[in-house]
C-alpha cells in the first residue's frame, strides 16, 4: 500500500515545482514610464519658428493640467500624455496686453500646444515637436537650482488672490521688491515707498513660514501706484507660507492672498 501514497506525493511534487518555476519564468513588473508630470521646463533651443519677443517657453506638468508661459500671457488647461502626444483641452489664459513683439508670444503657444505636439523625454531633457517647430525644453532644476530665500532680491511679478494671479503693466514698471537679511531683516520697495522691517524665516525650504513686520516711508503716488503698494503690504503684515521653485518666490497668506517674485 505504501506505493501508490509515494507515487502520489512524488507527483505533487512535481506540480510544485514546476509550479515554482513557471513562476520564476515571469517577467518582474516594469515601473512606469517616465512622463513631463510634476516637472517644469524651459526652453532652450527652438527650431521653426522663433518665439514672438524672444521667449522662453515655460511649461509646467501638475495634476494632469499644463501651464505655459512665453514672455506674455499664461495659458493652462487639461493635458493628456498618452502615446507621446501632448493634447490639450480648450486652454485659459489670463489677460495681460504685452508690449512689443512679446505680444505675440500667446499666439505661437496657442499654435504650439493645440497642434497636438509629440513629446520625448530623456532625463531632463524634454522634446516637443509639432507642426514645422520643434523646441527642446531642460527641466527648471537643472538649469535653475532654488535660490535662498534670505541674501536674494526679490521682485513682485504678479499680485495673488484666492482665486487668480494679477499681472499688470504697473508692476512691471514699478518692480516692487524685498531682501530678507541672514539677521532676519527685511529691506525693500514697494512700488512707491522705502519698506524696513523684520521676515522672521522658520521651516525649511522649498516652503517655509515667514512673519513679517514691516513700514514704509510716507509718500504718495499716482493711484494705481498705490494699489499694488498696499497689495504688497497686506502680504507683508502678518505670516506667509513660502515656496521656493528655482529663481521664483511664492508667498501666501491664509486667507489666501499673496504675492509672486522672481529673484533679481
Amino acid at each position: 500500500m505504501p506505493g501508490p501514497a509515494l507515487r502520489i506525493g512524488a507527483a505533487l511534487s512535481l506540480l510544485l515545482l514546476a509550479a515554482t518555476a513557471c513562476s520564476d519564468n515571469e517577467p518582474a513588473p516594469t515601473a512606469p514610464e517616465p512622463t513631463p508630470m510634476g516637472h517644469t521646463y524651459i526652453s532652450t533651443e527652438v527650431t521653426g519658428t522663433p518665439i514672438p519677443g524672444g521667449g522662453p517657453l515655460t511649461l509646467a506638468f501638475a495634476d494632469d493640467r499644463i501651464s505655459a508661459e512665453a514672455g506674455c500671457n499664461t495659458h493652462s488647461g487639461a493635458v493628456d500624455l498618452r502615446d507621446h502626444i501632448l493634447h490639450v483641452s480648450e486652454l485659459a489664459s489670463t489677460l495681460v496686453g504685452c508690449p512689443g513683439d512679446r505680444a505675440g508670444s500667446d499666439t505661437w503657444v496657442g499654435d504650439l500646444l493645440r497642434a497636438d505636439p509629440t513629446w520625448q523625454l530623456d532625463q531632463d531633457r524634454l522634446t516637443l515637436t509639432g507642426k514645422g517647430t520643434t523646441v527642446v525644453l531642460t527641466d527648471k532644476k537643472a538649469l535653475q537650482p532654488d535660490r535662498p530665500i534670505r541674501g536674494t532680491e526679490w521682485v513682485v511679478t504678479g499680485l495673488l488672490t484666492p482665486d487668480a494671479r494679477i499681472s499688470s503693466q504697473t508692476v512691471d514698471q514699478v518692480r516692487p521688491t524685498l531682501t530678507i537679511g541672514s539677521d532676519d531683516s527685511l529691506t525693500g520697495f514697494t512700488g512707491c515707498n522705502r519698506l524696513t522691517g523684520r521676515a522672521v524665516v522658520t521651516d525649511t525650504l522649498p516652503s517655509a513660514e515667514i512673519s513679517f513686520s514691516a513700514a514704509t516711508t510716507r509718500m504718495m503716488c499716482a493711484p494705481e501706484i498705490m494699489e499694488v503698494e498696499h497689495a504688497v503690504m497686506a502680504v507683508l503684515k502678518g505670516s506667509a507660507r513660502a515656496t521656493v521653485d528655482a529663481d521664483t518666490l511664492t508667498l501666501r497668506t491664509p486667507d489666501g492672498h499673496g504675492l509672486t517674485l522672481r529673484a533679481g
